[in-house]
């Protein structure tokens, strides 16, 4: 049984809902199935141009990714295209993939700099996870959160980035755990239940209601039952 450590946790929406857990001491993954609440049998695995196409290589240097659904108004076709972001360093230049779920395939990689995401270029050496908050009445909101004890707030409609600590006004039970964040993976169940999982140091974790904005329940052992072959060496 291993300990939860370098560890980069994104969410997968196109068809049946899952998370990805990238191990990178060990260039590793695994996926774990929602609808199972398990790690099905041969996880984890090498990372390869065969399950993670042409972004295999940059994985080893992954800092955090999320899905969004939908979001390119420009494009009215997209309307339930599912995107995986990930964001990595390439030679010490901040890069995101963007990655086609529906079609499994990366479709463009490029400088953050460049991208829709150049605002958090500043705090991307800090930044240990995000997730679209598509719950709050703006669709394109996303929220960051760091290594420092601050978090980050994403207005793409408006391209403006809020710098905030992390306290009981920002993020209502998560300021006792600020300095113990690794990563954390969006659940989303139900309108009224869009779970996030924040995963500390210790093998523990966090259950955090999005659409509520507070803290569920927690800290909770990662185990064989909270989270079934997830620690499966």
């Amino acid at each position: 049984m291993q300990t939860l450590n370098n560890v980069v946790a994104v969410d997968w929406r196109s068809g049946a809902d899952r998370c990805y857990f990238f191990f990178k001491d060990t260039n590793t993954y695994s996926r774990f199935n929602l609808a199972d609440n398990e790690v099905p049998e041969g996880y984890p695995t090498a990372i390869r141009s065969s399950n993670w196409n042409t972004v295999h290589s940059k994985l080893k240097d992954l800092r955090f990714g999320f899905t969004t659904t939908g979001i390119n108004p420009a494009h009215p076709l997209d309307f339930d295209s599912d995107i995986l972001w990930l964001f990595y360093y390439d030679g010490g230049i901040p890069m995101v993939c963007r990655y086609d779920q529906d079609d499994d395939v990366a479709t463009n990689s490029y400088p953050v700099s460049q991208s829709i995401w150049h605002t958090l270029l500043p705090y991307f050496d800090r930044i240990v996870a995000g997730t679209w908050w598509e719950k709050s009445p703006n669709p394109r909101f996303f929220r960051f959160l760091m290594n420092d004890g601050h978090s980050l707030s994403l207005n793409l409609v408006t391209d403006k980035l809020t710098h905030e600590p992390i306290n009981d006004s920002t993020w209502p039970g998560l300021a006792p755990y600020k300095d113990r964040i690794m990563t954390a993976v969006q659940n989303d169940r139900t309108f009224a239940y869009s779970h996030y999982y924040i995963f500390l140091t210790n093998n523990e974790y966090l259950r955090y209601n999005i659409p509520t904005n507070r803290l569920l329940a927690g800290p909770i052992i990662v185990d064989e039952v909270s989270w079934p072959g997830l620690l499966r060496n």
